[in-house]
């Protein structure tokens, strides 16, 4: 998965005008705050981190939400989309490469320079240079307007428990069909989207992804298993550019996130869905799986020819339908 080719020119040409030493680093400085994951008003504050932020951010955004909303249901076809806490637009950029029903974009960000830049990016895409930008802080901001899609990418975790979750409230009433939330893949990322998924099926959410039941999260608490949570990962292509601002060596990156989706109507969702990489033994596919009947291991084997067909194509994070057994159960 990569940016968009259009996109991709942008942003090499907004980065052109700071020099190599000064994106270093502010992408360290960055690099440190998503690290720490501290609850702030301000996670970027000059003009170089936001640059940095582009160069190095923007991509594993994109790529995240990308995979998060290929789980939707596909006869979904959104005309609007609302995206809170935008930054330089990356969930818009992903909803319509995704989705090309869009026609109407509104982003809401608080930093006007994020802004600024997004709209400068956003001139190359057909879909989005008519975008609705609002400068809004999302703790100030009781109600917005009615869309199709609203998502929520890296942005609630950012924000204080509280906060969040008035701002989830309001997001929830703006949602005509789906809401989607992402957030990063680590275990304070999951509780973030584990509180989020408890408040929404209170509200009345159905559950689309990437869970395949309405019932109480089976994942261990934190606290009790810090070693197991739900996420899952996104594969983009680095440049040049971004290895050396990162200071890798490989042509990839893998952004782990973990997210919900939910909607207004009930929708067809898998039955179950696949937790981590398969584990693939001679005859035998073994897959760890979140069910309606809780966390199970499915070992799959060549006798079970339709499921075996299945098995041998499904890949960390991917929906399972299965076909039930005689007793129910997964083979």
């Amino acid at each position: 998965m990569q940016l968009p080719v259009a996109l991709r020119s942008a942003i090499e040409q907004e980065l052109s005008a700071v020099s190599f030493s000064s994106l270093i680093a502010a992408a360290r400085e960055l690099s440190d705050r998503y690290r720490q994951q501290k609850k702030t008003d301000r996670f970027i504050t000059t003009n170089e981190q936001r640059l940095a932020y582009v160069a190095v951010r923007m991509p594993a955004t994109f790529a995240a939400v990308s995979k998060a909303l290929s789980q939707l249901n596909e006869e979904f076809s959104p005309e609007s989309l609302l995206d809170l806490g935008a930054g330089t637009g990356s969930a818009a950029w992903a909803a319509a490469a995704q989705f090309d029903s869009l026609r109407r974009i509104t982003l809401v960000e608080q930093d006007r320079g994020l802004i600024e830049l997004g709209r400068r990016l956003a001139e190359q895409s057909e879909t989005l240079r008519t975008s609705n930008w609002q400068a809004a802080n999302l703790r100030t901001q009781a109600e917005f307007d009615s869309h199709d899609l609203v998502v929520c990418s890296y942005s609630l975790g950012e924000i204080e428990a509280g906060a969040a979750g008035k701002i989830l409230n309001a997001a929830w009433r703006a949602t005509k069909q789906v809401l989607v939330i992402v957030e990063p893949g680590t275990t304070k990322g999951f509780a973030t989207v584990r509180s989020a998924r408890e408040q929404l099926i209170e509200a009345g959410a159905f559950l689309v992804a990437p869970c395949p039941h309405q019932a109480a999260c089976p994942m261990p608490s934190m606290g009790e298993d810090e070693t197991n949570w739900c996420h899952f990962a996104a594969r983009f292509d680095r440049t040049s550019l971004h290895r050396r601002l990162k200071g890798g060596s490989l042509g990839y990156e893998d952004e782990k996130f973990s997210y919900i989706a939910v909607a207004k109507h009930p929708v067809t969702t898998a039955t179950a869905r696949v937790l981590r990489h398969p584990l693939h033994h001679p005859g035998v596919i073994q897959l760890q799986l979140c069910t309606p009947d809780g966390l199970q291991t499915a070992k799959i084997t060549k006798r079970d020819k339709e499921v075996w067909k299945r098995a041998r194509k499904v890949d960390w994070g991917d929906g399972f339908y299965r076909i039930a057994s005689p007793e129910g159960e997964f083979p």
